[in-house]
């Protein structure tokens, strides 16, 4: 691993549930995602998605979020405007059984804030459009358990 995604390596994966059972395939995701050619990029992020954020958000999903704001942010990611997505997924999704874990991952997509807000001017039509769009879910973000106590 280079600079980007050094840090999943602090992450106990498989401590992590997910839709699907274990988190330990999480990381391999995330690699693919980086790194992939653009066709496996593409399924990572579809799987991905459908693990962590489609249905439900889990603990899997709070420890994935910096992840995924640090690949929307790198020009080389093939389809960062699908990551950007992804976020937005998440910010409009919850858990029934565990408020926590929606709390904390409703506030790991708002602390990227900043990161979406210079986006928005990225050169990509795709990434900018995206970005806009989060921003504007971060903006109108709205639920009980992140409402203030």
């Amino acid at each position: 691993m280079g600079t980007i995604l050094r840090d999943m390596r602090h992450v106990q994966w498989h401590e992590l549930r997910h839709a699907q059972g274990s988190a330990s395939q999480v990381p391999g995701m995330l690699s693919r995602i980086a790194w992939g050619d653009s066709e496996s990029a593409e399924d990572a992020l579809s799987d991905l998605g459908q693990w962590i954020g489609a249905m439900a958000v889990f603990d899997a999903t709070v420890a994935t979020v910096p992840f995924l704001w640090e690949l929307a942010a790198m020009e080389t990611v093939k389809d960062r405007a699908g990551v950007l997505g992804l976020l937005g997924t998440i910010l409009a999704h919850d858990h029934a059984h565990h408020p926590e874990w929606t709390r904390d991952a409703h506030l790991a997509v708002l602390a990227g804030r900043a990161t979406a807000e210079r986006l928005a001017a990225d050169g990509d039509p795709a990434v900018s459009a995206a970005a806009g769009k989060l921003l504007t879910a971060c903006g109108g973000h709205v639920c009980a358990v992140c409402a203030p106590r």
